[in-house]
């Protein structure tokens, strides 16, 4: 038997998402988010959602521009420090000692030490009541050779993302492969 917890906003696995922005100074800054993920494939699109009193609301509207950097497990803390304190009274990337870099095709900087960056324009910004959820447009996505399959694909194992549990707020770590989408359920079929 299920039991009614409410209204909640809890869904499995959720992703720790770092988006880089530049603030009207031009100062490089990252937000951790854990409300986005992919939300089109066609325009290659992912959806943030932010709150208009932070910091990086008003970068991606003036910049019209954000990147989406995927922490691994090894930068749990620098990542969770992003979403503690606000850019507007300090310089995150210096706080934790990690680099931030120019993207060469949007107006924003992304994560050196994360392995892999999505690139991306502003298409629309959705306010949806507390939360405006930007969608960019993915440009370019980034990846660090070491991460690569033998396809040149991101491997998720050598990635290692964080995965955030909004219910206990806590963070994990992926689990192990089980099959392959769009070929194991066909074995279900009599």
């Amino acid at each position: 038997m299920k039991r009614s917890l409410g209204i909640k906003t809890i869904i499995f696995p959720t992703p720790v998402l770092i988006v880089g922005t530049y603030d009207q100074e031009g100062k490089a800054n990252a937000a951790a988010c854990a409300w986005g993920g992919i939300c089109c494939s066609e325009p290659a699109a992912v959806a943030v959602s932010f709150r208009e009193n932070r910091h990086t609301y008003a970068a991606i509207l003036q910049r019209k521009a954000f990147t989406v950097s995927i922490p691994t497990e090894k930068y749990m803390k620098e990542a969770d420090y992003f979403g503690i304190f606000s850019g507007k009274t300090e310089d995150k990337f210096s706080s934790v000692g990690l680099t931030p870099v120019k993207s060469e095709i949007v107006d924003a900087p992304y994560v050196k030490e994360f392995p892999l960056v999505l690139e991306c324009t502003l298409l629309q910004a959705v306010q949806i009541g507390i939360h405006t959820q930007f969608i960019g447009e993915i440009k370019n996505v980034l990846a660090d050779e070491s991460v690569l399959n033998k396809d040149g694909l991101p491997d998720i194992k050598k990635i290692n993302p964080l995965v955030f549990d909004p219910a206990i707020r806590a963070y994990f770590g992926i689990g192990e492969y089980l099959g392959l989408a769009f070929s194991a359920g066909k074995k279900k079929k009599a």
